[in-house]
C-alpha cells in the first residue's frame, strides 16, 4: 500500500472540503493505492453526526464521492466531475468508531464516462454504506494542462505520484 501525494496542497485557494488538510471544517481525507483499489482510513468525529453518535448520511456521501474522484485521478490519470451517485445505506456508523475504511475501484470505462464503486466499512470491517458514482472525465491532456495552470508539477505521465 502506497500513499498518494496530493498535488494541490500548495495551490493558493485550494480548500477542498474532502481532502484539503488546511480546511478546518473539512474531512482532511488521505488516500492510498492498494492494487486495483484506492483506499482511505478516516476517523469519524462528533461534529459530523446526524442522529446522536451516528455519522450523518451526507458526510458519508461526501466521503464516498471523494474517494471515487481520487480513484479516477490515480487510476486513469485524469480528472472529471460526478454526474450521478447512487448511495445505499446499509448500517449506521458510530461517530465513536476508532476509524472507518473506504475502498473504491473502477468498475467500467466507456470513453469519457466511468463507473466507480465505493464501499465504506466500520471499525469492525462491516459494510455500512456503498455507492456507485458515474463520472464524466476529461482527456488526459486537458487534465495535465489544468494541473500546470494551477501550478502543480506534472512529472512524466502521472498526475498523482506515489510516496
Amino acid at each position: 500500500m502506497k500513499k498518494i501525494i496530493n498535488p494541490w496542497k500548495e495551490v493558493e485557494g485550494y480548500n477542498c472540503f474532502g481532502c484539503a488538510q488546511q480546511n478546518q471544517a473539512g474531512l482532511k481525507m488521505e488516500f492510498y493505492e492498494d492494487g486495483d483499489e484506492v483506499l482511505s482510513i478516516w476517523k469519524p468525529r462528533p461534529e459530523y453526526q446526524g442522529w446522536i453518535d451516528t455519522l450523518h448520511g451526507g458526510i458519508q456521501a461526501v466521503l464516498l464521492d471523494e474517494i471515487c474522484a481520487w480513484t479516477i485521478v490515480r487510476k486513469l490519470q485524469t480528472t472529471g466531475v460526478t454526474s450521478k451517485m447512487e448511495t445505499r445505506y446499509r448500517k449506521p456508523i458510530s461517530t465513536d468508531d476508532s476509524h472507518i475504511v473506504l475502498r473504491a475501484t473502477i468498475r467500467e470505462v466507456k470513453r469519457n464516462v466511468v463507473l466507480v464503486e465505493a464501499k465504506l466499512y466500520n471499525q469492525y470491517a462491516e459494510l455500512c454504506t456503498e455507492a456507485l458514482c458515474t463520472y464524466f472525465t476529461f482527456s488526459k491532456e486537458k487534465a495535465k494542462e489544468e494541473m500546470r495552470f494551477l501550478g502543480c508539477e506534472v512529472e512524466s505521465e502521472e498526475i498523482l505520484p506515489l510516496i
